[in-house]
């Protein structure tokens, strides 16, 4: 049995500001995917026959192009916060744990500049 207060015993544990924004950023993103990945899915089964130079056209499209963009910030911003909470919540080194979540985001954030440099790079006309 431990004499001191509950907010004597949770004082040192971490921050407890960014949870609620975390949180609320983790859902609107979850809610825009579901969209995005509907029209993407259906525009993958539409277009499936389609040869390469078609492919091009449709993604040249503005607002396909626009579509595509936000489909990919919102995947990889939705997986970052989830592998966020994970790599916080489960490996207790303090080394081990920064390493990770800097190697994670540089990772993902390079892997969001690809593929939206690669829609831009479509939809502008040098592919």
């Amino acid at each position: 049995m431990s004499l001191r207060s509950p907010l004597g015993r949770v004082r040192g544990l971490g921050s407890a500001k960014s949870g609620a924004h975390h949180w609320l950023h983790q859902r609107l993103t979850a809610v825009a995917i579901v969209p995005l990945s509907l029209w993407f899915v259906n525009a993958i089964l539409t277009h499936m026959h389609d040869d390469h130079a078609e492919i091009v056209d449709w993604i040249g499209s503005p607002l396909v192009a626009a579509l595509l963009i936000a489909l990919i910030v919102a995947v990889f911003y939705h997986a970052k916060l989830g592998l966020q909470v994970v790599i916080e919540d489960y490996f207790h080194g303090e080394l081990a744990k920064v390493v990770l979540l800097v190697a994670m985001k540089l990772g993902l954030a390079f892997g969001a500049l690809l593929g939206v440099v690669a829609v831009l790079k479509i939809s502008f006309g040098s592919a």
